[in-house]
């Protein structure tokens, strides 16, 4: 039951118009773009394979090489994932249709940004004299990490009056390219429960009490302050090597102190229903 309550909370909090709904949307697109293109170069899927295109010579700053391998087919990820995530989005002409349009095209074309040139020396010594390359997608984090930082500058919009596109909400800003997250509603309060807008609130998180980043009890308890439990804890320790070849460690007992946030007040969770 416990699953199906935070599956739901995601439908909800999925189909808002806030910039977290923006990164979702961008994300899901851009792993479903990765996932399709690995499975084509590992010969999983019988409708594609390596990328057709990439046969013969060609050069970089390096040199010329021969095209060989199996370059990665980011192509054909891309257009299946499109046909395949945008097709519910493309029965509805309305904003949030359209902010969820712009932000799949983002995720999409964030994996093809991080392709890179792989390459395999041939000659005496691995010379070099000769080479074989072909293209391959970058570790995942990488697309991760650039989709986050277009989270943290997510442009505000709203439908332009012919309702096809964008326009800046606040004019004092830049306005949105093709490549910045867009959205259209402001993000509700993450600290409190708010099951409507999809936020299960931070009570009862566990909280790093030494850090200051967003993981710290500081941020993510909102003020509220943390509570304290120490819980014993089964570790490995004594580890020795055994000729040959084992390692043998004995199970150890360690007293730890694990922080978790503290519910708001009943006054405050008042004031936000």
């Amino acid at each position: 039951m416990r699953h199906i309550q935070r599956r739901r909370t995601l439908f909800t909090f999925y189909f808002t118009g806030s910039r977290e709904a923006a990164f979702v949307y961008a994300i899901s697109s851009a792993g479903v773009v990765y996932a399709l293109t690995r499975a084509c170069s590992q010969g999983e899927l019988k409708t594609c394979n390596c990328d057709p295109h990439k046969r013969g010579r060609s050069s970089d700053d390096r040199g010329e090489f021969d095209w060989g391998g199996c370059s990665d087919n980011i192509n054909y990820g891309i257009k299946f994932a499109k046909a395949f995530i945008d097709a519910k989005e493309r029965t509805v002409r309305d904003a949030r249709a359209v902010m969820n349009l712009h932000n799949n095209r983002c995720g999409r074309t964030a994996v093809k940004r991080f392709m890179k040139l792989e390459c395999k020396c041939h000659g005496v010594s691995g010379s070099c004299t000769l080479r074989t390359c072909w293209m391959a997608m970058s570790d995942f984090r990488k697309t991760g990490d650039y989709l986050r930082r277009k989270y943290n500058g997510a442009i505000e919009v709203t439908m332009n009056q012919d309702g096809t596109g964008f326009a800046e909400a606040n004019k004092a800003f830049r306005k949105a390219t093709k490549n910045d997250l867009v959205y259209f509603e402001n993000s509700p309060d993450y600290c409190l429960q708010d099951k409507a807008a999809g936020s299960l609130g931070t009570a009862g998180r566990v909280c790093n009490k030494t850090s200051r980043g967003t993981d710290g009890c500081e941020v993510m308890c909102c003020g509220r302050g943390y509570d304290t439990t120490r819980v014993k804890q089964i570790i490995k320790c004594e580890c020795k090597f055994k000729w040959c070849c084992n390692v043998e460690c004995k199970d150890c007992e360690k007293a730890v102190d694990i922080h978790t946030c503290k519910a708001p007040k009943r006054a405050e969770w008042l004031d936000q229903t």
